[in-house]
């Protein structure tokens, strides 16, 4: 009777292991290279470890060669154990070795040579294999817990509950162990049961790794996913700021204004057009460079003058036009005057500067290319009474 469960157990194990690594090798071929290697390798050594179970157990092999089949089992099951915890390590601590070559020396050969044909009983080396993965995995798990990635949770429960049941399975294994007496025949009888059928516990806890692997892998995933976007909508406002900004004088440039006067139009606005007088003189008889720190200086004027809330835009070459939310045109014809004063100096940089300058109202609901039209002819008005 537990000849057939444990056959039928493993069977089950054997098939469930197929699966999962199937899975992991296709899903190797969708990401980076290297990135699931340690999971594609633990999981294949545990399907080969597997496969050799489950030929002794249906074959029998003779005595002579049961050492052999012992160190077959066991050199890939252990290095399937080292893998499957690199490759953890490796999602909480990515670049970072967990396991170096002395562990792979010692669990790839010698500790399978010396189980093989050092060690005689079957159920000792269970319960030594069966310590030997609790011991692996169980601190494992804690670490994915330590690190703080709730990426890693899931997994983090796939390894504890694997090392767990190690864990039982290690001292059902140790209680065959124990000499006749020191428990009874039922409870023998019982965990002799629970070993037969517990490879298709170790199917269910599998599951749960591998599970866990592709939810962290997802969420992973998202996690880079909506950091590309963050990066994207990043650099798209900044391009959106070196375009819709002047270089010269970091104000907004004129692809920016209709967008300011959809803004403004449910509330309504003051709209004030400008236009430094004889600018082209001051480039022609001065340079470029004096025309251009002027430009700057008379930026930096407008808005010392204007209010922090209010937009201002270069129009194009010597005009501006500042949109003033709430602003009145008696306290906009103020603050025009306080404009004048601070250009009326020369500075160190460029000679005294004269703007001449249109008002306009943009009624609530009113129509914004009307206001900034008023308010550019009354500027032009303003200019020509100068000029006369």
């Amino acid at each position: 009777m537990e000849l057939t469960l444990w056959r039928w157990s493993l069977g089950v194990q054997v098939s469930s292991t197929l699966l999962v690594t199937a899975f992991f090798v296709a899903l190797q071929r969708s990401l980076p290279r290297g990135s699931i290697t340690a999971w594609v390798r633990g999981w294949a050594l545990n399907l080969a470890a597997l496969g050799v179970a489950f030929g002794s157990w249906m074959t029998d092999p003779p005595p002579s060669v049961q050492p052999l089949a012992l160190f077959l089992f066991l050199a890939p099951k252990t290095l399937a154990v080292l893998y499957l915890a690199q490759g953890a390590w490796s999602l909480a601590h990515p670049g970072r070795q967990f396991i170096g070559w002395p562990q792979f020396l010692v669990a790839g050969f010698l500790y399978p040579v010396f189980a093989g044909w050092v060690l005689t009983k079957f159920d000792l080396i269970g319960a030594g294999q069966q310590l030997f993965v609790a011991l692996m995995f169980l601190p494992t798990g804690l670490a994915l817990i330590r690190s703080g990635d709730r990426a890693l949770h899931w997994l983090a429960g796939g390894f504890l509950a694997r090392g767990l049941l190690c864990l039982l399975e290690s001292a059902a294994y140790a209680v065959q162990v124990l000499p006749e007496g020191v428990v009874s025949a039922a409870h023998r009888a019982q965990t002799g049961l629970f070993l037969a059928v517990h490879s298709s516990f170790d199917s269910g806890t599998e599951w749960l790794l591998a599970l866990g692997f592709v939810l962290a892998l997802s969420l992973r995933s998202q996690r880079a996913l909506e950091a590309s976007i963050s990066g994207l909508h990043q650099a798209q406002e900044e391009l959106r700021r070196l375009v819709d900004y002047d270089p010269l004088t970091a104000l907004l440039n004129r692809r920016a204004l209709p967008e300011i006067l959809r803004a403004v139009q449910p509330d309504g606005a003051t709209v004030l057009f400008m236009d430094l007088d004889d600018f082209k003189q001051v480039n022609d008889e001065r340079g470029h460079e004096v025309g251009d720190s002027s430009l700057r200086r008379f930026a930096a004027a407008l808005r010392e003058s204007f209010r922090p809330d209010d937009s201002f835009v270069r129009y194009g070459g010597d005009e501006f036009v500042v949109v003033a939310r709430g602003l009145s045109r008696d306290l906009a014809e103020e603050r025009v005057a306080t404009l004048r004063a601070r250009l009326a100096m020369a500075a160190a940089d460029g000679p005294a500067l004269r703007v001449s300058v249109g008002i306009a109202e943009l009624a609530a609901g009113g129509r914004p290319e009307d206001a900034l039209r008023a308010a550019d002819q009354a500027m032009y008005s303003a200019k020509q009474s100068r000029v006369a």
